[in-house]
């Protein structure tokens, strides 16, 4: 048996795509998929993309990824390694762009 470690990231609620992925960087760098991970989430938690590793999860509240439309705010977490978002639940325009880009958003009420 291989033993694996994995992180969850735990967030609250509210969790906009700005703070996902900074704003300012949106039409300043490239869509390089090393570039995008450098910034995700680091207006929220500095040490993030020094740290999130393969296979990691967000665990957050209620309205994640709520703000405008921004598909890098899913693309920096695939960047970064993460493959799953669990929150309490999601805003229509980021889960679309998860499913779309093969993040997996997993709405859990509970």
């Amino acid at each position: 048996m291989t033993k694996t470690s994995h992180r969850i990231w735990k967030y609250g609620d509210n969790i906009n795509t700005d703070v996902i992925f900074p704003g300012k960087y949106t039409y300043t760098i490239s869509q390089d998929p090393a570039q995008l991970a450098r910034h995700a989430l680091e207006d929220l938690d500095p040490h993030f993309a020094s740290q999130a590793r393969t296979g990691d999860v967000i665990v957050a509240g209620r309205n994640f990824g709520n703000g405008s439309s921004r598909e890098q705010a899913v693309t920096c977490l695939l960047a970064a390694g993460l493959r799953a978002v669990i929150a309490h639940s999601f805003a229509r325009i980021y889960y679309r762009n998860a499913l779309n880009t093969g993040l997996l958003a997993i709405e859990c009420p509970a």
